[in-house]
């Protein structure tokens, strides 16, 4: 089998052919000269990018498949309704605020329960809540604050229901661009599960992409909560979760039954989720198809 011909122009810039090993030296030795090519780096001499520090998500189940929620990083779990999405926010949340952390959540429908999140052990003292929906009288105690809200709600009732929800999504996206910067939040969290997906995935590829740039080499942990994966390639970790089919968690007495529906006559004690490791950049090799299962336990309010 014959040897390759490069062809490539030589220090005087005429064409020249290589042909070889030797050749490929040659025109290796040949290329390094070339002032545009002066600043390139060999491959070998490259910056090795450190591991990113990981920190518990504060589910057993997902820091065993994922490892946990990685530092300088954007991470994302997507997933529909009662896929415990939710569980899983309020559980990062939790694990953050008790390492001492000042977290903040970026709320873009107003769907943040904080009865819950009390329940589920996140501590508001050290919690930024950033509601993005329009003010109303109920939170309005002043009646020009309420008048303004009147002023503001009769304006945006011409829109249609999808421009509503972006300019919901804006405010929350502007409100993290500002927050990343100031790089002193342990975890920042952007709750987009209310979010149609049809809304999430206008938010532009450029916006992923500075969010990212913004948390790189910063402690802070970028967390996205969506419907579906709409960070595209920004992410560094996807984890997509689903009710489980199989096993219903209507109650012990019930565990070994399948496809259980929940009646009047039961309770809700929880929903049995299973999680699916999509993409890992802390992963040399492809991680396929990996999976985990979780229990999320329904919170009791007296």
């Amino acid at each position: 089998m014959s040897s390759p011909v490069i062809c490539a122009p030589d220090a005087l810039g005429r064409p020249a052919a290589f042909a070889g090993k030797e050749g490929a030296a040659l025109l290796l030795k040949r290329l390094s000269t070339l002032p545009k090519l002066h600043g390139v780096a060999p491959a070998s001499q490259l910056e090795v990018r450190p591991t990113p520090e990981m920190v518990s998500s504060g589910i057993y189940e997902i820091n065993k498949l994922t490892g946990g929620l990685p530092r300088g990083c954007l991470s994302e779990i997507c997933g529909p309704a009662s896929s415990g999405r939710t569980s899983v926010l309020l559980a990062s949340l939790a694990s953050a605020t008790r390492r001492g952390e000042v977290c903040a959540l970026m709320d873009a429908t107003d769907a943040f329960d904080p009865v819950s999140a009390a329940a589920a052990g996140v501590d508001f003292e050290r919690l930024l809540w950033v509601q993005c929906g329009l003010p109303n009288k109920k939170h309005d105690r002043e009646g020009h604050a309420f008048s303004r809200a009147k002023k503001i709600h009769s304006k945006e009732r011409a829109l249609t229901s999808e421009g509503k929800n972006y300019k919901l999504l804006e405010r929350a996206l502007r409100v993290t661009d500002l927050l990343l910067q100031s790089g002193s939040f342990g975890l920042v969290a952007i709750d987009l599960g209310d979010v149609p997906i049809q809304t999430a995935r206008r938010i532009p590829l450029t916006t992923w992409f500075r969010f990212q740039r913004a948390v790189e080499y910063t402690p802070t942990v970028l967390f996205v909560v969506a419907q579906a994966p709409c960070v595209q390639t920004c992410a560094s970790l996807l984890v997509r979760l689903q009710a489980s089919k199989e096993l219903s968690a209507f109650g012990p007495q019930h565990s070994e039954k399948k496809n259980l529906f929940p009646t009047h006559t039961q309770l809700l004690e929880g929903i049995r989720v299973e999680g699916e490791l999509l993409r890992s950049r802390m992963e040399r090799k492809p991680s396929g198809s990996i999976t985990a299962a979780f229990l999320t336990k329904t919170q009791r309010i007296s």
